[in-house]
């Protein structure tokens, strides 16, 4: 089967969740309110490629290529990006449901999410140094044996990383939100009298 190459195309609103999308490399491409729930994006290569108001949830990942690729008011639930191919893979979240997802060993350095929800994510074993939780909420997303050195979560909510468990050098954080860095010690911690 001979795979497609396309370059600067526009797609907008299709359903890709019933036929799918062709195998093969979208470089450019814009993808507008279109559909990928549950379809199969298994080794297509999207490179310099924006999405707008697409819905990824459930979509299969596996070997795709995520090179300088946006996305903007996307839902996109339950994607196991630590199946993706690691070639280049760069992406910058904007404003997107990213819940229940999977980053497990990427290398995120320097990463971008801004308003976005990063519920019960899980970045386990992830270089996040310099990245940045511009606005998001991260309530029960897992950090274990995470590079967080100089990554910003001043304006991050619900996070909870343990500092005995990840690489915090150089993170910052507001006096707020210090105390998720101290749940797993189970104390009280009040505002001044």
């Amino acid at each position: 089967m001979n795979e497609v190459f396309v370059i600067e195309k526009t797609f907008e609103k299709i359903d890709f969740s019933e036929n799918g999308l062709e195998k093969g490399e979208y470089e450019l491409c814009t993808f507008l309110n279109c559909n990928f729930s549950n379809s199969d994006l298994s080794k297509i290569g999207f490179i310099d490629c924006e999405f707008y108001d697409c819905n990824f949830s459930s979509a299969h990942i596996l070997q795709t290529g995520f090179q300088n690729v946006s996305f903007k008011d996307c839902k996109m639930l339950g994607l196991q990006f630590d199946k993706c191919n690691t070639f280049g893979f760069l992406i910058k979240v904007d404003q997107c449901q990213l819940n229940h997802s999977s980053f497990y060993k990427r290398k995120l350095s320097k990463i971008s999410f801004t308003k976005t929800k990063l519920q019960e994510v899980d970045f386990t074993a992830c270089d996040l140094s310099s990245s940045v939780f511009d606005n998001c909420d991260l309530q029960n997303a897992i950090f274990k044996n995470t590079d967080l050195q100089n990554a910003d979560f001043r304006s991050a909510s619900n996070f909870t990383i343990d500092p005995e468990l990840n690489n915090i050098k150089g993170a910052k954080f507001t006096l707020e939100s210090v105390v998720g860095l101290l749940t797993k010690y189970n104390i009280n911690i009040e505002p001044s009298i």
